[in-house]
């Protein structure tokens, strides 16, 4: 019991000890003298002086045990603690400025404060050569670990790993465009939230009772909403841990516009069919009854007019529905964006490689869409047919821009020019061995165009093929940042029934801050939120919420002073009821941390009947966890708190939301070491510790901390 309680408390509860004992001492001397005394009228007189004698001295001694007792906690206890907390600052947050400003303070300790600030900066030194030999055998893992995540970051599928509670390990920047249309995906969020669960869980059962661990299941899945649809294959990792369920590997596509595609493609050949069908028949039905009439020609000329209609109509029907036709032909075979360059160089090579001579006409970069190895294919073959049948041996290739969004590809000669007939023949024969059945016909089907020979304005022969979609090449735009995001330790962690249970490391933490109009919960509106995410001990740098908020109502010039945001910055942003529920999916399974919670979380609290939802999570408070660490005494701004802890917040970051939210964030990475150390290790032991500091601060949380994580 005693060994819980604070060394000034300790020291108090000793001096308190102390002067009850000298008091007692006192009135126990005062008993005995007068026991020693046998005139009871000796007694009777001297009785007031001694009783005043006694109070007179415990005042004394209260007084001087008082003075002391504060003379001993203001340069000894306090010293002591200051020093002990600095001390294990600098063991468990990895701080490395040295003692000096805690040693000028502990003068009266004798050599303990020179002592640890010895031991503390043999500790920083040791630590830092420890770090640099790290750093040293590591460089060449490092680079490895970066060429592999660049790779996995290019893979052209969604990727994601989860554990078997599906709850989110890796995920790559496919998978972000693919399932982040509503909410971005994150570490530790459970896949389920973002896919229809069904075919999920249906496959990792079928994969589980195989049993195999190179068997894969193919699925067919849905996003939550049912806006897109991908096809995915499933695989189960190997078990590692005989009572640790094993995760999978699942990999997406998106086929919604693959689907949509073949639908529209069906759609159009049964109409073609029905379309035709129609008119087949009475074309049918009109020569039938013409063989039947042989002999009365007065009826056939409205015979005649009949079938005339019909043949018109079967000949609109089919024209309409064979331009429909081309105009969907591409669009179930996603071409690839190509720079003319590389075309053309491509070209140059294959034409070359005939035996025959290239020429590549100069001309603005463009980008084309298409399939570059069919058109290489045709363009090579054509040239060699055309070399083959003595029209030339040396051509010239241009890409035209034209007025619209497509191009001209033109192979040019100087020759004879190719009859159409001839050109319409050869589009039918194959490309050569290499390509198989593959034809030139097909080529431009697959490319929604035609070709045909023509003269150009200069005189020569040409096979001219449009090109549908062009354009000019820009500068390249910054790339979009697509690193993969993992943490493999989360695979064999275990998942508790209720946060009082939970390790601190092993749960995952939303750190947020918010700005405002003012500093009533009651009558003002949240301006701006921002909050990072923190698994497994680190803070993910991709998964930021950061937004600001419509008050729907004028932000007070002090308040701007402060955090900067004005009312034009405001207007058209969306409103809490809007912001609020985007922030509580972000933080959902989440404990929430923030420094003066209860002022962020009345806010927030204020607004769940708008929102329809309520901020239930645990939360941690980084100013009580201060006073946890380093004394109630202590100032707990964030300010000093991150200067204790050797944080720098920018000038520029200070009082913004994202910029707060980020210093809280790493303040509360190096307690949760410090609190780990002082024998707090889980959530339960941390609230019952804080809750000791109530005066400070009030407790956001229910009592009830046994109730299943958020």
């Amino acid at each position: 019991m005693v060994e819980r309680l604070s060394l000034r408390l300790r020291i108090l509860l000793f001096f308190a000890a102390l002067a009850a004992g000298a008091i007692g001492a006192v009135a126990l001397g005062m008993v005995f003298a007068a026991r020693r005394l046998d005139d009871p009228v000796l007694i009777g007189e001297l009785r007031p002086v001694l009783v005043q004698g006694a109070i007179v001295a415990g005042f004394l001694i209260l007084g001087l045990v008082a003075w002391i007792w504060y003379l001993f906690d203001t340069n000894v206890a306090r010293a002591i603690d200051r020093l002990a907390g600095a001390i294990r600052a600098r063991a468990h947050a990895e701080i490395d400025r040295d003692l000096t400003r805690e040693a000028s303070g502990a003068r009266f300790l004798g050599d303990l404060a020179p002592a640890a600030q010895e031991v503390t900066r043999s500790l920083a030194q040791t630590r830092n050569a420890l770090a640099e030999s790290v750093a040293r055998e590591t460089t060449r893992l490092a680079a490895e670990k970066a060429r592999l995540e660049t790779l996995l970051a290019d893979v052209p599928v969604a990727v994601l790993l989860c554990t078997a509670a599906h709850q989110l390990v890796f995920y790559n920047g496919q998978a972000v465009d693919l399932l982040g249309s509503g909410q971005a995906p994150g570490l530790d969020r459970n896949l389920l939230d973002y896919l229809r669960e069904g075919p999920v869980r249906h496959a990792y059962a079928r994969l589980s009772e195989a049993g195999d661990p190179d068997a894969a299941s193919d699925l067919l899945c849905a996003t939550a909403n049912g806006a897109r649809i991908f096809a995915g294959r499933m695989r189960v990792l190997r078990r590692r841990e005989q009572d640790v369920a094993p995760g999978y590997v699942l990999t997406l596509r998106d086929v919604t516009s693959d689907i949509a595609a073949h639908t529209s493609r069906d759609a159009l050949l049964a109409e073609i069919f029905d379309r035709v069908r129609r008119p087949a028949a009475n074309l049918q039905t009109v020569i039938g009854v013409l063989s039947e009439l042989p002999d009365q020609p007065e009826d056939r000329p409205d015979l005649s007019a009949a079938m005339l209609d019909e043949v018109q109509a079967l000949t609109r029907a089919i024209t309409e529905l064979g331009a429909r036709y081309d105009a969907v032909q591409t669009d179930w075979r996603p071409l690839a964006q190509t720079r003319s360059g590389d075309l053309m160089d491509s070209l140059k090579a294959r034409v070359g490689a005939e035996g025959l001579a290239l020429t590549v006409a100069d001309g603005p970069e463009l980008i084309v869409q298409i399939d570059g190895f069919e058109i290489v294919a045709l363009l090579g073959w054509l040239a060699g047919r055309l070399a083959a049948d003595g029209y030339a041996r040396t051509f010239h290739a241009a890409l035209l821009e034209e007025d619209g969004p497509g191009a001209v590809l033109r192979l040019e000669w100087e020759g004879p020019a190719l009859p159409v007939g001839q050109f319409d023949t050869w589009l039918t024969e194959p490309l050569g061995a290499e390509t198989g059945e593959l034809t030139a016909r097909a080529v431009l089907q697959t490319h929604g165009t035609e070709a045909w020979p023509e003269t150009t304005p200069q005189g020569r022969s040409a096979v001219a093929m449009p090109i549908r979609s062009a354009r000019r090449a820009g500068r390249r735009p910054p790339p979009i940042a697509r690193a993969v995001v993992y943490d493999f330790e989360l695979l064999s962690r275990a998942r508790y029934a209720a946060v009082a249970d939970a390790r601190l490391e092993e749960l995952t933490y939303v750190v947020f801050d918010t700005e405002t109009t003012g500093l009533s919960p009651a009558s003002d509106s949240i301006v701006q939120i921002a909050a990072v995410r923190l698994v497994n001990g680190r803070r993910l740098e991709s998964e930021v919420f950061d937004t600001l908020v419509d008050p729907c109502r004028p932000i007070p010039p002090l308040s701007t002073d402060v955090h900067g945001i004005t009312d034009s910055m405001v207007r058209g942003a969306p409103r809490i009821d809007e912001v609020g529920g985007q922030f509580h999916r972000f933080a959902r399974g989440a404990v929430l941390v923030a420094h003066n919670a209860p002022f962020d979380m009345a806010f927030l609290r204020r607004a769940e009947e708008g929102i329809g939802a309520q901020f239930d999570h645990p939360v941690l408070d980084t100013v009580l966890l201060s006073a946890v660490v380093f004394g109630q005494l202590e100032e707990h701004s964030l300010d000093a708190l991150t200067a204790r802890l050797g944080i720098t917040i920018a000038e520029e970051a200070r009082h913004t939301a994202i910029g707060d939210t980020i210093a809280t964030a790493e303040a509360f990475l190096k307690l949760v070491p410090m609190l780990k150390a002082r024998g707090l290790h889980t959530f339960g032991d941390v609230l019952t510790e804080v809750r000791r500091h109530g005066r400070l601060l009030k407790d956001v949380n229910p009592r009830d901390t046994d109730r299943p994580q958020a």
